[in-house]
C-alpha cells in the first residue's frame, strides 16, 4: 500500500529534531527523564582503560560520555563512547542488561550522553571494550551531530559553536589541552625563579603601556569613563617601585583593533619585571623560557610550523634593527642621520610614512617593509629608535636608540622587552611627545600617566621587563595557523 512505501531518502533536519523531542517526551512519560539525574560515579576514562588493560581486564568499571557511533545487531549492539580523552567501545547485550532496558537503549541517539558500567574485555577482533551490565541515559541530545565522515569543517561554525567543534574534531581538543599545559609550564618556570604572580586592574582611568586603541566603557556609580586595559605594564612597574623586585601577570588585555589570523581584540599577555637586570637579561630569560616550555610540553624544542622546521634549540640570533635593514636592503641608516634625509629616502624607496614621522619612525617603517618577512627562525631584533619606544631606557652610548628588543619567529612578533626607563624626567618628555602624536591624529599613542610619573619620582631600580603574547606562542607550539584556532571563544562578527 502507498502508506507503507519504503523510502531511502534522509529525513530533513526539522523532522529529526521532532523525533528526538518525541523520544524525550516518551522517556519522561515512562518515568525515565534523563534530566532528573544529578550525578554519575565515573571510575575510569576510556584512555585509562586502553592504557591499563592488562591490570583492568575482567574488572568492573564505570565510564560516561557521548555516543558517537551505534551499531545494532539484533539482541546486541556496539557503541563508541567519547569522553574528554577520546573514545572507547562498549558492548551492549540484551541478556546482560535486561529486555526492557535494552528496548529503551535502542531508542538512544548519536550525541546522547550515557553512563556504562561493566567488565573490561577484548572482543574477538581485538578491540578493548566494556561489556555493559547496565547503561544509563544521563542527557538527551536534542540536536543532530554533523555527519560522521564529513565532520565539522566550516570554520565560521567551528568558531561560533566551539562546543560542537570540540565534540566532533578531537584534534581541536588536543590543541586546548596543550594550551593549558603551556600556561602551566610558564607559571612553573617563573615560580621556580622566585617571581611573584600578581593581579592588576582591568579597568584603567588612563590606558597605557602599549601603542593601541582602547575600549571605552562608563562607570555609572562614579559617573566616569573607564578604559579596559591594553597592557599590564604600568601597574606592574609600580610594584617594582614598591620593592617587589620580581613580578609577573598572565591575563587578558583588550585592544580596539581589527580581526585577522594574528589579531583578536582580547588576547592573553604575559608581562614580567625584574629589578636589577636589563634587556640582555630579559633576552636570556625569554630564550630559555620558550625553549624549556617547548621541551616540557612537546618533548622537543624543534617544532614544525606550517611545514617549516623551527629550531628553538639553537641560540637565537641577535641583530640590531639598523643591521637587519642593512642585511636585507643594503641601506645603512648611518648615512641618513636626520629627519630630512630619512624622509627623502622613504620617498625614493616608496615606503609609506605619515606626515609626523621622524627618522626613528621611518627606520621602523623600513624594518616592517623589508625585514619582518625574512625572520622565520628565532631572531631578537634589538636597539629600537627612541621615537617608537616611549617606555624603554636610552642606550648610554647612542641615545637615539633604546635598550629594547622584539623576538620574531615565523615572521611574527612574539615578545617585546626593554631595559625599563626609570628616569621620571625623561619619561615625562617621552609622554609629552606621545601626546603630540595624539594631537596629530595617532589614536594609538601613549597618554601621560601622572601617577606613574610620581611613582618613578620615588625611585625605580634598574629593571628589565618582558611581554610575551601567549596566544602566538600557543599557535607556534600547536602548529595552528590562525589565532582563532587557539582561542576557545574568539571574537566574531554578528551573523547579520
Amino acid at each position: 500500500m502507498e502508506n507503507n512505501k519504503v523510502t531511502t531518502s534522509e529525513p530533513d533536519l526539522n523532522e529529526l529534531l521532532i523525533i528526538k523531542r518525541n523520544k524525550l517526551s516518551e522517556l519522561q512519560a515512562a518515568g525515565n527523564d534523563p534530566f532528573e539525574i544529578t550525578k554519575y560515579d565515573v571510575s575510569h576514562h576510556g584512555q585509562d582503560i586502553l592504557d591499563q588493560f592488562d591490570d583492568l581486564e575482567g574488572q568492573v568499571v564505570s565510564i560516561a560520555g557521548r555516543i558517537m557511533t551505534k551499531r545494532l545487531m539484533g539482541k546486541a549492539a556496539f557503541i563508541h563512547i567519547q569522553d574528554k580523552e577520546g573514545q572507547i567501545q562498549a558492548y551492549i547485550r540484551k541478556d546482560m542488561i535486561g529486555d526492557a532496558p535494552f528496548d529503551v537503549f535502542k531508542t538512544y541517539d548519536l550525541g546522547d550522553i550515557v553512563g556504562v558500567k561493566g567488565l573490561v574485555f577484548k572482543t574477538q577482533k581485538g578491540e578493548i571494550s566494556v561489556k555493559a551490565n547496565e547503561i544509563t541515559l544521563l542527557s538527551k541530545s536534542l540536536q543532530v551531530l554533523p555527519e560522521k565522515y564529513h565532520g565539522l569543517k566550516d570554520t565560521d561554525t567551528r568558531y561560533r559553536q566551539r562546543y560542537l567543534d570540540l565534540i566532533v574534531n578531537p584534534d581541536v581538543k588536543e590543541t586546548f589541552f596543550k594550551r593549558s599545559k603551556i600556561i602551566r609550564e610558564i607559571r612553573a618556570y617563573l615560580d621556580n625563579r622566585d617571581y611573584l604572580e600578581v593581579e592588576t586592574p582591568v579597568l584603567h582611568t588612563i590606558p597605557g603601556g602599549a601603542a593601541a586603541r582602547p575600549f571605552l566603557t562608563h562607570h555609572n556609580a562614579l559617573d566616569m569613563d573607564i578604559h579596559i586595559r591594553i597592557s599590564l605594564e604600568l601597574h606592574l612597574k609600580r610594584l617594582i617601585v614598591g620593592g617587589m623586585e620580581r613580578v609577573y601577570e598572565m591575563g587578558r588585555v583588550f585592544r580596539n583593533e581589527g580581526l585577522s589570523i594574528r589579531h583578536n581584540p582580547e588576547f592573553t599577555l604575559l608581562e614580567l619585571y625584574e629589578a636589577y637586570t636589563d634587556y640582555h637579561g630579559m633576552m636570556d630569560l625569554t630564550e630559555d623560557l620558550i625553549r624549556t616550555v617547548a621541551r616540557n610540553v612537546l618533548g622537543s624544542a624543534v617544532v614544525v610550523y606550517d611545514e617549516v622546521e623551527i629550531d628553538l634549540e639553537k641560540p637565537f640570533e641577535r641583530l640590531t634593527m639598523i643591521d637587519s635593514i642593512k642585511r636585507y636592503t643594503d641601506i645603512d641608516f648611518a648615512d641618513y642621520p636626520d629627519d630630512a634625509s630619512a624622509i627623502a629616502l622613504a620617498d625614493e624607496k616608496e615606503v609609506h610614512i605619515e606626515k609626523h614621522f621622524k627618522r626613528g619612525e621611518i627606520i621602523n617603517a623600513f624594518f616592517e617593509a623589508f625585514v619582518e618577512d625574512h625572520l622565520v627562525q628565532p631572531t631578537f631584533i634589538m636597539d629600537h629608535p627612541v621615537e617608537i619606544s616611549p617606555l624603554a631606557k636610552r642606550k648610554p652610548e647612542d641615545p637615539a636608540y633604546t635598550e629594547r628588543f622584539e623576538l620574531f619567529i615565523t615572521k611574527r612578533e612574539f615578545a617585546n622587552a626593554f631595559s625599563e626607563l626609570n628616569d621620571p624626567i625623561d619619561q615625562r618628555s617621552r609622554f609629552d611627545y606621545q601626546e603630540s602624536l595624539r594631537e596629530a591624529g595617532d589614536e594609538e599613542a601613549n597618554r601621560v600617566d601622572e601617577d606613574f610619573l610620581v611613582a618613578l619620582e620615588y625611585g625605580m631600580p634598574p629593571t628589565g621587563g618582558l611581554g610575551i603574547g601567549i596566544d602566538r606562542l600557543v599557535m607556534l607550539l600547536t602548529n595552528s595557523y590562525s589565532i582563532r584556532d587557539v582561542l576557545l571563544f574568539p571574537t566574531m562578527k554578528h551573523k547579520d
